[in-house]
């Protein structure tokens, strides 16, 4: 045991260290290059940022991780090679569906790619997520259903991997949020798989945290003047995204012994991505209502929503990811006295009315502006 908490501990330092150190090169070739995201009538930002912060978190993951695991071995702890022999398949894989990601990212960012293209390479995840063994067959009592049938299985994940990839994406809109999220639920993810036994996945879990750390100070706190301001990117948010995705799908097949006192695994694995993926359902739809494209962006995401009411894009950040935290640690707690359905419907419901109240606060809002 002692000896995992020193690899995970020093997975999560080792990630701060080594992207604390890249990200600024990063910073400096992207001014050198003039490689910035162009502000525009959608972009909230005004100044020009680089938007290649994403390209030092796989590197950065993988390296720390590796490194790591290899100086395992040459100290003689043969742990290491039980955790790897028994998640080879599902890490390899794994890995695969992160690389590929990661470059269709950095070709996003740096020369565009069509948003068909991303979707084919994103199904192409979640084959290879099949592949590796990290699927989706058992909803463990969501709707009545447990145990899925094989097919049903693979076509839930291919939905599910394109699903959570593209709302940590689109949550990806104002300085910190996505970050912020996704640091919650790496950080969750990382203590529930440690308490699981599931060590290595501990340990990606908190690597990915651990280039997350740097990379929001310099997103959120960095001065775009000083040229010290960095965004991720689509190679970060879709690498991210993977990783959320892939851990996520894990955990729901890590089913906990009766005596544990851990919840539901769906609870444990949706609950810090309820935001993202509440927040994408309600601008999909409302973009096929209003007859927009729905793979096209817009600005009528929470956090935009937040913002029309005059409210600072930095509190907005911060409120978001508090609320994801309450509804993490909530979730948690209820679901030891609610059905999972239940529990899902009073989710819903209370995204519903937070989005009503805001959508007519904001009209409240603009209509008092145009008096004045």
């Amino acid at each position: 045991m002692d000896f995992w908490i020193i690899n995970v501990c020093m997975a999560f330092l080792l990630c701060v260290f080594l992207a604390g150190i890249v990200i600024p090169q990063i910073l400096l070739i992207a001014f050198q290059r003039k490689l910035f995201d162009v502000p525009n009538e959608r972009k909230i930002h005004h100044d020009v940022v680089p938007r290649l912060g994403g390209i030092a978190f796989k590197p950065v993951i993988f390296f720390s991780v590796f490194l790591l695991l290899g100086i395992d071995l040459m100290l003689g702890h043969l742990d290491v090679l039980t955790e790897m022999h028994q998640e080879a398949q599902s890490l390899f894989f794994g890995f695969c569906t992160i690389m590929l990601l990661y470059l269709v990212g950095i070709a996003d960012d740096l020369i565009g790619v069509k948003y068909r293209a991303k979707f084919v390479v994103q199904v192409l995840c979640g084959i290879m997520m099949i592949a590796g063994g990290v699927c989706l067959n058992d909803l463990h009592g969501v709707f009545g259903v447990y145990q899925l049938q094989t097919w049903i299985g693979y076509a839930f994940t291919i939905l599910a991997t394109v699903f959570i990839i593209n709302a940590i994406n689109l949550i990806d809109g104002i300085d910190g949020l996505a970050s912020g999220l996704c640091s919650i639920a790496c950080l969750f993810y990382g203590v529930i798989f440690f308490y699981l036994e599931q060590y290595i996945y501990s340990m990606l879990s908190f690597a990915t945290l651990g280039v997350l750390v740097p990379f929001f100070y310099y997103n959120v706190f960095g001065k775009a003047e000083q040229h010290k301001k960095i965004f991720m990117g689509d190679t970060g948010s879709l690498t991210v995204g993977m990783m959320i995705c892939f851990l996520s799908i894990k955990l729901i097949q890590c089913v906990p012994d009766e005596g544990s006192n851990l919840p539901n695994p769906i609870i444990l694995a949706f609950s810090p991505l309820v935001i993202p993926c509440f927040d994408v359902i309600r601008v999909y739809m409302h973009r096929v209502r209003t007859g927009k494209n729905p793979f096209l962006p817009d600005k009528n995401h929470i956090h935009h929503k937040l913002i029309a009411l005059g409210i600072p894009q930095r509190v907005v950040m911060m409120m978001i990811v508090a609320v994801s935290l309450l509804f993490t640690l909530g979730n948690i707690v209820l679901s030891r006295y609610i059905d999972i359905n239940l529990l899902l419907i009073i989710d819903i419901l209370v995204w519903t009315v937070t989005n009503i109240w805001l959508t007519s606060r904001i009209k409240k809002y603009n209509k008092i502006n145009k008096i004045v």
